[in-house]
């Protein structure tokens, strides 16, 4: 009966758990930066892109809308806001359009990330400054690289 009970269930729970396609892997990926993050003044931000040799893809770490955590970005921004240093992938919460730096000029006093799909702002912590987003940019996991020109950010190669 033991052997026609596994031999039942070997194929339902490769249906519901299968293996990872061949070469894709998660870890730490490693990300050179314009500009280091010890020389970030307060209220810049730098974008970076996921790296391409081999394709990869960052993982939010937390986030709602379309920016569930576990969800994939291949962008995104370091942010230095008051002192403190954040991550944030480039993916708005709405519909998942790549939001960009808006640097504060006259008629927009301060910066903010734009989404150019349906007008979402966000502040540089990342909060909602004007919708239709309903939730904030998603963090990315990371930490400080071996230089202070590279970040290693929580993500997966992908494997094509």
């Amino acid at each position: 009966m033991t052997a026609t009970v596994i031999t039942g269930l070997a194929p339902i729970l490769v249906y519901f758990w299968p293996a990872p396609p061949k070469g894709q892997k998660k870890g730490p990926l490693h990300v050179a930066l314009q500009t280091p993050v010890d020389q970030l003044q307060d209220g810049d931000a730098v974008k970076f892109d996921a790296p391409r040799n081999p394709n990869s893809a960052f993982i939010m770490a937390d986030g709602g809308g379309d920016n569930a955590p576990g969800e994939l970005a291949f962008g995104g921004f370091v942010v230095k806001n008051q002192g403190k240093v954040n991550v944030f992938a480039i993916n708005c919460s709405h519909l998942g359009c790549s939001v960009a730096l808006a640097k504060a000029a006259p008629g927009h006093p301060e910066a903010s990330f734009d989404c150019p799909c349906h007008g979402s702002r966000f502040r540089l912590d990342g909060s909602v400054l004007h919708g239709p987003a309903a939730y904030p940019l998603s963090h990315l996991s990371w930490k400080q690289g071996p230089n202070p020109s590279e970040i290693e950010v929580e993500g997966i190669v992908l494997g094509f």
